[in-house]
């Protein structure tokens, strides 16, 4: 039996109009795009806490997701997310 969790969640936000639906997973993010519904990873949301001053750094919260938390993103997005908050 498979866990239907993840289609609880697809449902509920489209039965709620959500604005979006914070997932990371590729195969997630595919489902919430075939759906139409907008979605947003925790690197997105750490990008948009910054630009909202509610953190003053990005770095030290995407070190720690990766160091003790065990999330895994390639370099190259690493390098990107970094550019593109000014923390190079």
């Amino acid at each position: 039996m498979s866990d239907d969790k993840p289609l609880r969640v697809y449902a509920l936000a489209l039965e709620m109009k959500a604005d979006q639906v914070l997932i990371d997973e590729r195969r997630g993010r595919m489902v919430a795009a075939r759906l139409n519904l907008d979605y947003i990873g925790i690197l997105g949301i750490l990008v948009e806490a910054k630009s909202q001053r509610l953190i003053s750094a990005v770095k030290p919260l995407f070190d720690a997701l990766i160091n003790q938390a065990g999330f895994w993103v390639a370099e190259p997005l690493y390098k990107s997310v970094l550019q593109l908050v000014d923390e190079n």
